[in-house]
């Protein structure tokens, strides 16, 4: 069977699963961002990080202990992440959520990408690269200031100290061993607790809590929808695998919802 019935009949499988919910929920994650060029954050381990482990860039002791090298990063990954434009499947999820009575995007990635792309409110459970804010008091950092720091090149740079109280600026995104934020998961809970269909797209599901939540529409028994071009831990338990890309497969699927008439 060629790839595109094997897309049609997905589809169509998944339009059919959606066409009667009134309460969606989607999780996204970094296999969603790929496809607009944004690097997973090991793939962001290249040339000048390749020798640094995420434990050297990712936790508050690094920062800490290197804040020049950490921060030099993600303010590099912040660049990058600017560079970029959303893709298809950001714009079709916008789209969706206009076709529910409730709509709630739940998504892993720091990137902005989703906002960008016209989704009002999502539930960032790993924070925000957009978004910088003082180490020790979590004073909102203007991103403006950002501007002329560093080099071309990504290398170390000094963080910026906050007006208000003097400490260091830091990205506003969880690192490891940080908790995510309350408000946050509160939302995500009530959301995939309380919806008729979970859609998963371009997420590995593996990386806690965000994998709990197809565990619990599963256990609801709601049917969970799985887009990604691999299989993962979930695969085997979905009511859908679609083996697609999501660039390619939600704006397929927002078009024959609305072909449907669903909404």
């Amino acid at each position: 069977m060629s790839k595109s019935v094997d897309n049609h009949e997905c589809c169509e499988h998944a339009a059919t699963l959606l066409a009667d919910a009134d309460r969606v929920t989607v999780l996204t994650g970094a296999g969603m961002s790929q496809e607009s060029g944004v690097p997973t954050f090991r793939e962001a381990q290249t040339g000048l990080w390749a020798r640094y482990d995420p434990s050297d860039l990712a936790t508050p002791e690094a920062f800490v202990r290197h804040p020049a090298r950490v921060f030099g990063w993600y303010l590099w990954r912040f660049r990058l992440t600017r560079a970029v434009e959303p893709h298809a499947g950001h714009y079709a999820l916008a789209s969706m959520a206009e076709r529910f009575s409730d709509f709630t995007l739940v998504t892993q990635n720091v990137d902005g990408l989703h906002r960008r792309a016209g989704s009002r409110d999502p539930v960032e459970l790993h924070g925000s690269l957009e978004s910088f804010r003082c180490a020790d008091r979590g004073h909102p950092f203007d991103v403006g200031a950002l501007e002329g720091l560093g080099g071309s090149e990504p290398g170390d740079v000094t963080p910026p100290a906050c007006p208000q109280c003097g400490s260091p600026a830091r990205p506003a995104v969880v690192w490891f061993g940080e908790v995510l934020p309350a408000e946050a998961l509160e939302r995500a809970w009530a959301a995939v607790q309380g919806c008729d269909v979970l859609l998963v797209v371009g997420t590995s599901s593996v990386v806690y809590p965000a994998a709990a939540l197809p565990e619990i529409a599963l256990r609801r028994g709601v049917p969970v929808i799985e887009i990604n071009p691999e299989r993962t831990p979930l695969t085997a338990h979905a009511a859908l695998w679609w083996p697609g890309s999501a660039a390619t497969a939600l704006p397929m699927l927002d078009g024959s919802l609305s072909a449907l008439g669903s909404r």
